[in-house]
């Protein structure tokens, strides 16, 4: 989650929703994130909401204290309840992200998840994923998870190499998340995700062919794989803007995503969007499908981002004011916006482009249909999909997806 918040206009105190915002809710579903903003360190390329016990030092009392925030969180559930009112829907999904979530007791973690459930309900078959790091999970952290209702865990790999880690200021040692992986199994968790990074300063082409065998050798039967973006701000960039390490490369980058995909589709692995692969249907995240297909979602936490019903909100960033503000009866939203029909229709194109079932072509304006079929033309979407009327990204076309989806949007 980015720490830069948008503009917007002023969340209501109460947190309030317009009325339309509500309408049809209950043929839509309801996820939840939950956003834990504590790091045990801050790795050299992460832009996101996070904080070290060292940054938070005096800056928030004991309202920004990881040992309360369990309690702050489920305050946020108590009032989603309140703001969506009589919602006839079950929770479909539950995300814990951050930060590392795995730094609170796995029994605040279990709190959490219980007071969605008490609130709302959880679906039958609902999705409950927590992200971790390798070194902050042992064994017995793992049982407690999945026996409090957890079943789909998320570990941050990153790399197999040595020296690739030491880039990126990860501090875990390699060989570490594969063993997590059995450790999950063993716990009872059916899903399991390895998060990867490519094109990391000093990485080589067998530097990323390694990380790859490692983690389909671990049988995980989901991965992510990202490209590394500097982020201006961050550790990462100075370094680079001082020379020590080099500048990352787009054609690098092409060059390790089409590695990715050719070995992990050798494995078993299919792709579901641009950088997400998964072994079946059912190891597909789907917290993930929600936003991709703008879907509900209320999310908790410092500088948590939400969505319902064409209505998109933010929280305050910094940990101690948003427990301040709960403290005080108040929603912790800094701001919001109203999204118009154009507004929703160019980001459906913009985020299930990236999806292998593509985009229906009803959607396009008359500019990007002229575009699309461009596209077509060249090679950046698939023939059979086309002629059914829908726009899927060929594997050129996943390399170029930024830009097809400029034109198609334009």
């Amino acid at each position: 989650m980015p720490s830069a918040l948008p503009d917007g206009e002023p969340m209501p105190e109460d947190g309030s929703l317009p009325s339309h915002a509500l309408a049809g809710a209950g043929d839509r579903p309801l996820g939840f994130y939950l956003h834990v903003p504590y790091c045990a360190t801050r790795c050299g390329y992460c832009d996101f909401n996070t904080y070290t016990a060292t940054e938070l030092r005096g800056t928030g009392g004991v309202l920004a204290s990881r040992e309360n925030y369990a309690d702050t969180l489920i305050d946020e559930v108590r009032l989603a309840r309140k703001v969506l009112g009589d919602d006839p829907r079950a929770v479909r999904t539950v995300f814990v992200g951050g930060g590392t979530p795995t730094l609170l007791p796995a029994a605040d973690l279990v709190r959490m998840l219980a007071a969605i459930r008490d609130e709302f309900g959880l679906a039958e078959d609902a999705e409950v994923t927590t992200e971790a790091n390798p070194e902050s999970v042992n064994p017995q952290y793992l049982a407690e998870l999945r026996a409090g209702g957890f079943n789909r865990i998320s570990f941050g790999m990153q790399s197999a190499k040595q020296h690739v880690l030491k880039v990126l200021d990860r501090t875990h040692t390699p060989g570490r998340p594969e063993a997590c992986v059995a450790e999950a199994r063993a716990a009872g968790f059916d899903h399991v995700n390895l998060d990867l990074i490519y094109g990391t300063p000093g990485e080589t082409d067998e530097d990323w062919r390694a990380s790859l065998a490692a983690a389909l050798g671990a049988g995980p039967d989901h991965i992510s794989a990202y490209a590394l973006i500097v982020e201006e701000g961050t550790q990462l960039a100075r370094r680079i803007r001082r020379g020590e390490v080099p500048m990352t490369d787009d054609d690098v980058h092409a060059d390790r995503y089409l590695i990715a995909d050719s070995v992990m589709a050798g494995a078993g692995y299919h792709w579901y969007e641009v950088s997400n692969w998964a072994t079946s249907e059912a190891g597909r995240c789907l917290h993930n499908e929600l936003y991709w297909r703008g879907a509900d979602w209320w999310g908790a936490g410092p500088g948590a981002h939400s969505h319902v019903g064409g209505v998109r909100w933010w929280n305050v960033k910094h940990p101690g004011a948003y427990a301040a503000a709960l403290a005080q009866g108040r929603s912790p939203g800094a701001g919001r916006e109203l999204l118009s029909e154009e507004d929703r229709r160019v980001e459906r194109i913009l985020l299930e482009l990236r999806l292998a079932d593509g985009v229906p072509l009803s959607l396009l304006a008359p500019a990007g249909l002229a575009a699309s079929r461009r596209a077509l033309a060249d090679g950046l979407l698939e023939t059979a999909p086309y002629g059914a009327g829908r726009a899927v990204l060929t594997l050129r076309g996943r390399l170029l997806a930024d830009a097809v989806v400029r034109d198609l949007v334009d």
